[in-house]
């Protein structure tokens, strides 16, 4: 019986010893290797702190470095809490004020700036290690007093009070999730991993887990390529990947750009998540790899990687959405009117919720978030049962599948990050202070946001944004600035979105 995720690595390193199991560029590192390494990382935490189950956060750029780091911390014990090494320090210290690691993780480029924003005495180096000593066996196996139920990971996501949440999950949940995708999928030990997200989402954690799980080469396709879609598309043909998860954004550029030509990709699957892909941009890639199975993928930070699938399978056309689909095994999605009342006819619109081992534990340090968030099941009165409310609406079509509508609140998804536009106002109004009042909104259509500010006089958008920046990450900041006199008004006394989101996004 599988209890944590090491254990899957454990038996990929006695199957694979020499196998390589990460590749960035001209580094390469065997399972063997990985195993040695992560475990002198391991000893070194266990010499710096005696306690397990809590976070630990790495301060690097998505590398063999960071998988080394991920991977030592879960031999120790603990939950690693990966950090952007490119977001502003205001927020790196506001997340690690509000988490108190045990320990943060860096290297030689980002140990000045680490000690800056913690401890000097909680930073380890990793690049001061001398992994010639490595260890086989960890003399403390604090891994065989792990149960699945203990924190693996913590991922940060955006909040709306100006603190990012910070989403706990568990061994077991990841371990539901391997076992559900490697069976239906059919994956075995001839995938090629083409990593392309930022080690801060949960799509890089889930592709740590897969290598482990079937000792298979994770390809770190370099960051700096995200800009340059044609090096993506040579690299895939080039090392010859097979398997990708990513979010649409990039998909997007590449089908603009008509980058697929008459490439010989070997991409036997696809999948895609984190935000809606258009529908005429998939239909050009799946013209263009007609034995490809492309997969789209649904699920908020609060659920272990995603809760729905849809395997696509049937034509569809370029102004109808891509069905989100039907639950994963052993996760159980409900669909909530605003009466509480289970949505089951189609077209009938509702409030997405799941229950099921893919739930998160919690928001760490957050028990009120985590209670406003993980509630009672509305339908049962008779023992404690928790869901998750997503704040998605979606509907049902003709063939049963589940259909994303959009959302009840203001958080958003762009560029594959979640983010609360409530944290952009926040900033705004209560910590910068730079405008009276602010309404941040999103136009889907263009992956823009947009702010409107009441303020005495206009200001320069260079001057919004070059503030914004001091404190909120990039991919954060609005590209639209409006200046407004006065914001209307709604009876309550608040901002009337409604009427501003008619008049400005209209």
């Amino acid at each position: 019986m599988l209890i944590n995720i090491i254990q899957y690595l454990e038996n990929s390193i006695k199957r694979h010893p020499q196998k390589i199991a990460v590749q960035q560029g001209d580094v390469l590192i065997t399972f063997y290797e990985l195993g040695v390494r992560s475990k002198s990382i391991a000893r070194k935490i266990l010499e710096r702190t005696c306690e397990i189950n809590k976070p630990i956060a790495v301060f690097l750029p998505k590398s063999v470095s960071s998988v080394l780091g991920d991977l030592g911390i879960t031999y120790s014990g603990n939950a690693y809490m990966n950090l952007d090494v490119r977001a502003p320090d205001e927020r790196l210290s506001a997340i690690l004020h509000h988490i108190q690691p045990a320990l943060l993780i860096t290297d030689n480029a980002n140990y000045h700036r680490a000690k800056k924003l913690y401890s000097n005495e909680l930073v380890l180096n990793i690049d001061d290690m001398n992994f010639n000593e490595g260890v086989e066996v960890l003399e403390k196996n604090v891994v065989d007093f792990i149960i699945d139920q203990d924190p693996y990971c913590i991922i940060n996501t955006s909040g709306s009070t100006g603190t990012p949440k910070s989403v706990v999950l568990n061994h077991k949940s990841f371990i539901d999730f391997i076992e559900w995708s490697v069976e239906k999928f059919k994956f075995d030990e001839g995938i090629k991993i083409g990593s392309l997200s930022p080690c801060i989402f949960d799509i890089y954690t889930y592709e740590i887990c897969l290598m482990c799980a079937k000792g298979v080469t994770l390809y770190l396709i370099p960051e700096e390529y995200s800009t340059f879609p044609v090096k993506i598309i040579n690299y895939l043909e080039d090392e010859g990947i097979n398997f990708i998860f990513w979010v649409p954004t990039i998909m997007v550029n590449i089908a603009n750009f008509d980058l697929l030509g008459e490439r010989r990709l070997k991409l036997d699957v696809v999948w895609f998540a984190g935000e809606v892909f258009p529908t005429k941009q998939f239909n050009y890639w799946r013209g263009k790899l007609p034995t490809t199975t492309f997969v789209n993928m649904y699920g908020p930070i609060e659920i272990t990687l995603d809760c729905t699938y849809f395997i696509v399978n049937r034509e569809i056309e370029d102004d109808e959405p891509i069905p989100i689909g039907i639950a994963c095994q052993n996760t159980d999605v409900i669909i909530l009117n605003e009466f509480n009342r289970q949505v089951k006819s189609a077209n009938e619109e509702g409030e997405l919720c799941v229950r099921g081992t893919s739930l998160a534990m919690g928001y760490y340090n957050n028990p009120e978030g985590t209670k406003s968030a993980f509630v009672q099941n509305p339908l049962n009165k008779s023992y404690p049962e928790l869901i998750y409310r997503t704040g998605d609406l979606v509907t049902l079509n003709g063939f049963g599948e589940i259909v994303y509508k959009g959302r009840k609140d203001t958080l958003i998804k762009h560029l594959g990050y979640r983010i609360e536009l409530g944290e952009i106002e926040h900033v705004c109004v209560n910590v910068l202070k730079i405008v009276l009042n602010c309404c941040a909104l999103y136009r889907e259509s263009e992956k823009r946001i947009v702010l409107i500010y009441e303020s005495d006089v206009e200001l320069e958008d260079k001057v919004l944004r070059t503030a914004l920046a001091r404190v909120l990450p990039r991919y954060m900041v609005p590209h639209i600035y409006i200046h407004k006199k006065q914001l209307p008004m709604n009876p309550n006394g608040k901002i009337d979105r409604l009427r501003i989101k008619e008049g400005e996004l209209s």
